[in-house]
């Protein structure tokens, strides 16, 4: 059996700041070395850290999280990680944005429904935002290109550079992937501007 407290930290991605919830884990009085983080995009959700410590939970230990969110990126998958950490794992845990959802309070069952309750509401809430943001983004999107905005990189310019590359190129003098570096483009967009020279 075990009593020991761990922190759980993830940001999105490696250019956020983890520091506002490693200090708010310290705050709560966890240590460092018992402080576990993840650094993952949206697409990449395989976490290695978190497994990590999901296998180094015992019965009794206490998982503090700063929000909900850093269980899971989707209403389902947080449910589920709860279900492991406090059914399968009988382990505690802890939301610092949420006083509500510590399930060290209350172990009874009033308490218990209640954390359950607030956990679904506010997993549904979250992803609602979620959804309501993208659905912003890409009407946002929708009207930006209604109105003749480009998305991406400009294209490339075909300079000068371009066609004396060109020219050695059919001449075998140099490989379109060393042509394509020169001028800061794939080789496989070389090959296809070569193809539209010859059909012009």
């Amino acid at each position: 059996m075990g009593n020991r407290m761990y922190g759980y930290v993830r940001v999105s991605s490696i250019d956020q700041n983890e520091d506002r919830q490693i200090l708010a884990m310290q705050t709560f009085g966890i240590e460092k070395p018992d402080i576990y983080l993840d650094k993952q995009s949206g697409k990449d959700f395989d976490r290695p850290q978190y497994k990590k410590l999901l296998r180094k939970l015992k019965p009794s230990d206490t998982l503090v999280i700063k929000s909900i969110d850093r269980l899971g990126r989707n209403y389902q998958e947080i449910l589920n990680q709860w279900r492991i950490i406090t059914k399968e794992k009988k382990a505690e845990v802890v939301v610092l944005d949420m006083p509500l959802l510590d399930t060290r309070q209350g172990r009874d069952l009033t308490g218990t429904l209640i954390a359950d309750i607030v956990l679904q509401l506010l997993s549904y809430v979250a992803e609602m935002e979620r959804s309501y943001i993208k659905q912003r983004q890409a009407e946002g999107i929708a009207a930006a290109k209604l109105r003749g905005v480009k998305f991406g990189a400009p294209p490339k310019e075909r300079t000068a550079l371009y066609y004396d590359l060109l020219t050695q190129w059919h001449e075998g003098l140099i490989t379109a992937r060393a042509a394509a570096s020169r001028i800061g483009i794939h080789h496989k967009t070389f090959l296809r501007w070569a193809k539209q020279e010859e059909y012009k």
